[in-house]
């Protein structure tokens, strides 16, 4: 988690010259447990099916294995290259989620829109660190809503609340 450090170009472009940066983290790379499991799983699985068809005599199948296999590998190395550049953003006006690698969106909440937020950890996220947060405003469907795989959840909740509803000295007491 960064805070105030200068975000990559990829994320800088879309700051305005007035806003600074307060927070910037990159997705939990939880978000990536399941591609991994697909590699796993499918180089389990081509190994099996290698010595199964290697016992059998059958080449040309060995062949169409092992190429599904580097289809998945390929997926897997898309993926942790989306990862690298998917960004969750607050700055002192707004909150920017940027995602993609060749197609690139950027999703993006004015803090002063922001009526409610809450966040949500399910039983891996709490195991694993990363929580989901979930943005209202006021019956207006805004482009960013939900932010998944959040790492340090608590933490940035507490941080991004505190912009949203800054408290001041006031002693109600």
């Amino acid at each position: 988690m960064t805070h105030g450090d200068s975000a990559p170009s990829s994320v800088n472009r879309y700051l305005l010259p007035h806003e600074h940066q307060v927070i910037m983290v990159r997705r939990h790379p939880a978000v990536l447990l399941r591609p991994v499991a697909e590699v796993f799983g499918g180089l389990i699985l081509a190994g099996l099916l290698s010595k199964w068809f290697g016992d059998q005599g059958g080449g040309g199948a060995l062949v169409i294995v092992w190429w599904a296999w580097l289809l998945l590998l390929i997926r897997f190395v898309w993926k942790v290259a989306e990862w690298s550049v998917d960004y969750f953003v607050v700055t002192s006006k707004r909150m920017l989620l940027t995602t993609g690698l060749i197609t690139r969106k950027v999703a993006m909440m004015p803090l002063g829109k922001v009526t409610d937020m809450s966040f949500q950890r399910s039983l891996l996220g709490r195991m694993l660190g990363y929580g989901e947060f979930v943005l209202e405003s006021a019956g207006q469907d805004q482009a960013l809503s939900t932010v998944t795989y959040i790492p340090y959840p608590e933490t940035l909740y507490l941080e991004v609340c505190q912009m949203l509803f800054p408290g001041g000295n006031d002693s109600d007491d």
